[in-house]
């Protein structure tokens, strides 16, 4: 089975991934390990051709959940899912979210990447035009493949 999973930042990407992956035995990937480089310094990006060729590994395999917010560099994974998640939850549930995420890896109690409270800032930002800009892309983008999408 191959699932993917989209949504904005706080959406419950990767709590929905965790839960389908022990439902179904199957292994989940976040595609922000993809995306970005965290052994070292916050916030620097791989190389597209080494990021690609990781997301390629992946989809070679049989069974997969991938999940993440992003969606122009990997179409592939939309053509290739059984089923495909998008995930939309009010502005008030993906502010606090995010908040409560940043605070939980301050105190050392989740872990996570080196976040600031301009990155915080920064990404709830982000979230606000992801939700507003991009999320109208992914469902225009997703209507191809509408038989195998719920929107949650």
């Amino acid at each position: 089975m191959r699932i993917r999973i989209i949504g904005g930042p706080g959406s419950g990407k990767s709590t929905l991934a965790r839960q389908l992956s022990g439902q179904y035995g199957i292994p989940h990937y976040d595609l922000d390990d993809l995306q970005w480089d965290n052994a070292g310094e916050y916030g620097v990006k791989r190389a597209a051709e080494e990021r690609d060729a990781m997301l390629a590994e992946i989809l070679a395999r049989k069974d997969w959940i991938i999940e993440g917010v992003y969606y122009a560099w990997c179409r592939q994974s939309f053509a290739d899912a059984d089923a495909i998640y998008l995930l939309s939850v009010p502005r008030r549930t993906y502010r606090s979210r995010l908040i409560r995420r940043f605070v939980r890896r301050r105190l050392g109690l989740e872990p996570g990447k080196r976040e600031t409270l301009r990155s915080l800032r920064d990404l709830l930002c982000w979230a606000d035009k992801y939700q507003r800009e991009n999320m109208v892309e992914i469902r225009a983008l997703l209507a191809q493949y509408g038989h195998n999408v719920i929107e949650q």
